[in-house]
């Protein structure tokens, strides 16, 4: 999905001095209102920290959007709050959160604030796409999980 993008991205950054992101974030939702900035200094935090091996993207979408991916994907017919999908190489793979759903649980949360719970979605996002599994791991995916949000606030 978002792999022609970042293609696209990197080969014209190419031509430039400057080194591109190893990742792209990108906002297709407008029912609330992200600071990308926020989340693209995070991402730098967390790439230098966990060292990913390849580009990857982070996608905000509306529940409606991502309610159609679970359903197309995961036979699952709801809304998530987030998906990964493991890429081609060199590619890592796409990070998709749905914005009214962390919405809604910072809402509910006494801790969460939208934009660490969408931090949170987006380590957790990222851990899936480097072959962690919390469904089959043994707790090894949360115990990771749970040292890195401490670590970065999230």
């Amino acid at each position: 999905m978002a792999s022609a993008i970042v293609a696209r991205v990197s080969s014209a950054e190419s031509s430039e001095s400057v080194e591109p992101e190893p990742f792209l974030v990108i906002n297709r939702q407008r029912k609330h209102p992200v600071n990308r900035l926020q989340i693209k200094k995070f991402l730098s935090r967390l790439v230098a920290d966990l060292s990913p091996d390849s580009p990857f993207s982070v996608v905000l979408f509306s529940d409606r959007t991502i309610h159609r991916y679970n359903r197309e994907y995961r036979g699952q017919d709801k809304a998530t709050d987030v998906l990964s999908f493991p890429g081609d190489a060199p590619y890592l793979g796409d990070i998709l959160i749905s914005v009214e759903t962390a919405h809604d649980q910072a809402e509910r949360s006494k801790v969460l604030t939208m934009e660490s719970n969408i931090k949170r979605l987006t380590l957790h996002g990222l851990l899936h796409l480097m072959g962690y599994d919390h469904e089959t791991d043994d707790g090894q995916m949360r115990a990771v999980e749970i040292r890195l949000r401490r670590r970065f606030g999230c």
